[in-house]
């Protein structure tokens, strides 16, 4: 097995970290150009809130059915290789959203789109724990806040659209065309070689270990809520919040930033206050947001409530990611893989739950039946060894 094969030095370790940030952003736009036109999309294609929640199943589910797959390739090819593969192919799904004319075309759309993002996503975190390796200090955090203010630009590029009338399909290759040409510039500064694995042979589809798989349920809660931000929240602001069509992104861009600045001070604040502490409050505050934007849902006071769990959520999964990518046992992007799959299946069953729930009774309810994994986050913490204070 090849070992880690480091393409940086102390003098350009600077300029892998922009890159790999960059990659994470590129990522992170992606996805966020996609949540920003869910209303329109649902809108066009008629579909009630069960039906979005059920069609909403294809992207996790994507993502999971190569969640084993993706940290194969990554350990067999290296993370620098798949990553500048996946994130070229992952915009191009990203344009087939565009073109969906009925439910299932969406749905299949979404299944793609979900099988590609999952590959750049096992890449680029094995990329983020190599690159940390390169520094004597926490900086995964901040690889995901790259991601985050992707988000929040995204979402500005999406209210911006919106308002000129431009049709998702172009507004999707819009951004394809800035995503790889970031890719041809910083491709070849990625850390190069897969990381330092253990010479014991896993099957396949072996259970995670006990340290694996507490994180992934860690990163369940975490990745639920997340989810249930990214696909209803512009769906919440429309109709339990009733803002105006312009100020429908409002929502989804109101956690993204805070999101984005929970992760730029998370790494000091983990340094500070150790891990523990900050995952316990982090799930006080996604608990805190949720009630509040369920209690008070109006434009202030629910834009109040999105920051609150934005922060919440900021450091939970790049701290799980973090822990997981340096296990003795189990190679970075097995590792990777293994509490990915756990997680993700909050991903998975997190925007699905929202859309029954609201079919059932109310969208409002759903929100409070998610602000209750922030509670079980600040619980399992309190718990679990692996995280060291």
């Amino acid at each position: 097995m090849e070992t880690h094969i480091l393409a940086a030095t102390t003098n350009n370790r600077d300029r892998v970290r922009l890159a790999v940030s960059l990659f994470y952003f590129c990522q992170g736009l992606a996805f966020a150009s996609w949540a920003s036109r869910i209303p329109d999309i649902k809108a066009s294609l008629h579909l009630s809130d069960g039906q979005l929640g059920s069609l909403l199943f294809a992207l996790p589910l994507g993502q999971l059915a190569t969640m084993v797959l993706s940290g194969t390739l990554v350990t067999k090819f290296g993370s620098k290789k798949v990553l500048i593969a996946a994130a070229a192919l992952y915009v191009v799904a990203l344009t087939n959203l565009g073109l969906a004319t009925k439910g299932w075309h969406l749905g299949a759309a979404l299944f793609l789109f979900g099988i590609i993002g999952n590959m750049c996503n096992i890449a680029v975190n094995t990329q983020g724990v190599a690159a940390e390796n390169l520094f004597d200090k926490p900086i995964m955090s901040s690889f995901h806040g790259a991601w985050s203010i992707a988000g929040f630009t995204g979402a500005l590029i999406g209210l911006l659209m919106i308002n000129l009338h431009i049709a998702p399909y172009l507004h999707f290759w819009i951004i394809a065309g800035l995503v790889w040409i970031s890719i041809l510039i910083n491709n070849k500064y990625l850390v190069a070689g897969v990381g330092p694995v253990s010479t014991a042979k896993r099957k396949l589809f072996s259970k995670p270990e006990g340290a694996l798989l507490q994180l992934g349920v860690i990163g369940f809660c975490s990745m639920a809520t997340e989810g249930a931000m990214f696909d209803w929240s512009g769906v919440y602001f429309k109709d339990i919040v009733k803002a105006p069509q312009a100020l429908v992104p409002l929502g989804y861009a109101s956690f993204m930033v805070m999101m984005a600045a929970g992760r730029f001070i998370g790494d000091k604040l983990i340094a500070r206050l150790g891990r523990k502490t900050v995952l316990q409050v982090s799930g006080v505050f996604i608990s805190t947001g949720m009630f509040l934007a369920v209690l008070f849902p109006y434009i202030i006071t629910a834009v109040i409530a999105f920051m609150l769990v934005g922060l919440g959520v900021a450091t939970v999964v790049p701290t799980v990611y973090s822990v997981a990518g340096r296990n003795a046992k189990v190679a970075p992007g097995i590792a990777l893989a293994m509490v990915s799959s756990v997680s993700y299946l909050g991903f998975l069953m997190g925007p699905p739950l929202i859309g029954y729930i609201a079919e059932l009774a109310s969208l409002r309810y759903s929100y409070a039946v998610i602000g209750v994994f922030g509670l079980v986050i600040s619980m399992l913490v309190a718990k679990i060894s692996v995280i060291k204070q």
